[in-house]
């Protein structure tokens, strides 16, 4: 066992620092921030420990970056990687201060504490405990961008194909549960151009929410030939979903609507194509848009996330149930492991903290998670790298 480096911060200064930092990634410009002080602050750590560092600037967007840590030379490896983004937060339901973390009740509360910046805390720490001269194969560390918006930091990322790992671990909430299974995720603005008049005279405009309702009509039937096809047993919500998140239309109750928008999401199941989930709504609103020439637009909201699936007799698989003592299995929200699953490599979704935290008011990470985390991944990076 290595002696700490003492110009390295601890595992609960590392934690606290890096939950100071504000990283927020949002669709929306007032919220949305740069993560580049949580990236330069890994990068300094790393560095101290001996890893050759590489940031990379993520193309088509605004001061958003990726590191890629490497201590080792050659191919093969173990890559342990996480975004270094949050979702944004709500103060007035927090009840304490979201960027500060806070010790209490055997728990540390702070947005990113468990969903994911407080993973490179856990990665930090193992590194410090163990002999990094010994490695015979590379270690790297992958901290992303955007993570909870477009995933444009892990598709830059993968589209580089800089390293090839034989391993790799995205150290998202799963309990330390191996995640070797989940859905994809995609998302669309369906328009109704209608024609606003006055609200006496009906027969001269065209209602958009009228024809909104139309189209909400066939989603239904969308929704229901989907559960009705496609199953899968090893998720909790074993269909894939179709979710209506957001309507807005009309202006006055006097009016004619002239504008409808609704805002919806799809979940795919491992195996089916998003391409094929796309032409499926473009086919089951044709008659609408028949109906109503030029009046209906389907467009996509954000670049869509593909299902993921990792082999369960894998030998990553094997040995992480081996090493946590639990058996793998699937979830229902998306992540980045699709992208890091392209470099080649046998991927798994496990880390600390549990996903019921995740986006919440009063995110935490249970004290209870630190030590056997810490334990897991050592033994990981020994069985990997040494």
């Amino acid at each position: 066992m290595q002696k700490l480096n003492k110009s390295l911060p601890n595992f609960s200064q590392a934690f606290s620092q890096l939950i100071a930092l504000p990283s927020i990634s949002s669709s929306q410009a007032s919220w949305d921030q740069s993560n580049q002080s949580v990236i330069n602050l890994l990068a300094t750590w790393f560095e101290t420990l001996g890893f050759d560092i590489t940031i990379q600037v993520v193309p088509n967007t605004t001061g958003k970056y990726n590191l890629i840590a490497k201590l080792g030379s050659g191919d093969g490896g173990l890559l342990l990687a996480g975004h270094s983004d949050t979702v944004p937060f709500d103060e007035n339901r927090w009840l304490s201060d979201p960027m500060k973390v806070t010790d209490k009740d055997n728990k540390l509360f702070g947005l990113g504490s468990c969903d994911m910046k407080g993973f490179f805390a856990f990665i930090l720490q193992a590194c410090q405990q163990i002999d990094l001269s010994a490695l015979k194969k590379p270690l790297y560390v992958l901290a992303t961008a955007d993570e909870e918006t477009t995933m444009a930091g892990a598709r830059f990322f993968a589209n580089s194909e800089l390293i090839k790992p034989d391993v790799a671990i995205i150290g998202e909430p799963t309990n330390l549960v191996p995640v070797v299974m989940h859905k994809g995720h995609m998302s669309h603005k369906i328009t109704i151009k209608g024609q606003a008049g006055h609200s006496s005279k009906p027969a001269n405009g065209v209602n958009a929410i009228e024809v909104m309702h139309q189209v909400i009509s066939q989603l239904f039937k969308l929704k229901e030939q989907l559960a009705q096809s496609y199953n899968n047993d090893a998720f909790d919500v074993q269909t894939p979903t179709l979710n209506l998140g957001a309507i807005h239309g009309g202006d006055n109750a006097n009016r004619i609507c002239g504008h409808c928008e609704l805002d919806i999401d799809m979940r795919s199941l491992p195996g089916m194509k998003d391409d094929d989930l796309v032409a499926w709504l473009a086919e089951i609103l044709a008659p609408i848009a028949e109906e109503y020439p030029g009046r209906l637009s389907i467009e996509e909201l954000d670049p869509s996330s593909p299902s993921f699936q990792q082999n369960c007799d894998s030998e990553l698989v094997i040995t992480a149930e081996k090493f946590s003592g639990h058996q793998c299995c699937a979830v229902n929200y998306a992540t980045e492991a699709p992208f890091v699953q392209q470099l080649g490599c046998q991927t798994i979704v496990m880390g600390p903290g549990s996903i019921d935290q995740a986006h919440q008011p009063n995110e935490y990470l249970a004290h209870s998670e630190i030590l056997k985390t810490n334990k897991f991944l050592i033994a990981l990076i020994q069985h990997y790298c040494s």
